[in-house]
């Protein structure tokens, strides 16, 4: 068993704290990217595609993969390598996953004169966003996955009160509720079926309960 010396044990490695810090921030970003979504889609009554609700999966599974690392660490205090390579390649394959559904989504509007699904955001729609973001989360994951080797079996001293227990405590219920909400939030668009429209215009649960017509 993996024993800390005394110095490591009050402060942690510099690195140690970067990738845990850099872990909270990577899922409660991509929380809060799919609170944006359910914000367009209960603000704005934009229903999400069925493109847009396998993006969102894909956006909470790459959290989930940070979220594995911060969970580590506030259970036991140090992250070993297989610990990040475990949290940051699930985070890896969600982000490439999730670039080639938003790629999709936006080769299937890139024609000229489509005026594309959903809103735009600063002149671009949701989907090329998603697109980015997943990229940009390809490089990061890449580069923190160069240092896992540097930061393994340092302590993370996030067992304790203080700011990076709470931060990590943060980044896990804000995912658990976020990921509780847009269940909910597809089971009502869906109903009682097992496809989505392509292109849904209601919530089908109501209709299918009879509370709408």
């Amino acid at each position: 068993m993996h024993s800390l010396l005394p110095e490591e044990t009050p402060t942690g490695g510099l690195l140690g704290r970067a990738q845990y810090w850099f872990a909270c921030f990577f899922a409660i970003g991509w929380t809060g990217v799919v609170c944006g979504g359910l914000f367009y889609q209960f603000e704005m009554w934009e229903y999400p595609c069925p493109l847009c609700i396998v993006q969102r999966m894909f956006m909470l599974l790459a959290a989930m993969g940070a979220a594995y690392i911060v969970r580590t660490a506030l259970a036991h205090g140090v992250v070993t390598g297989r610990d990040y390579m475990t949290g940051w390649g699930l985070s890896l394959v969600a982000a490439i996953a999730g670039s080639f559904a938003s790629w999709r989504q936006t080769m299937l509007h890139v024609l000229p004169g489509d005026k594309g699904y959903g809103s735009e955001v600063f002149g671009l729609h949701l989907y090329v966003w998603a697109w980015i973001l997943f990229q940009a989360s390809v490089v990061a994951v890449g580069i923190a996955l160069a240092f896992a080797h540097a930061t393994a079996d340092r302590s993370v001293p996030a067992t304790g009160p203080g700011p990076l227990r709470m931060a990590g405590m943060l980044a896990l219920w804000f995912l658990g509720l976020v990921i509780a909400v847009n269940v909910v939030a597809v089971f009502f668009e869906e109903g009682f079926h097992w496809f989505l429209a392509d292109d849904p215009a209601r919530y089908q649960f109501f209709y299918d309960v009879g509370i709408m017509d």
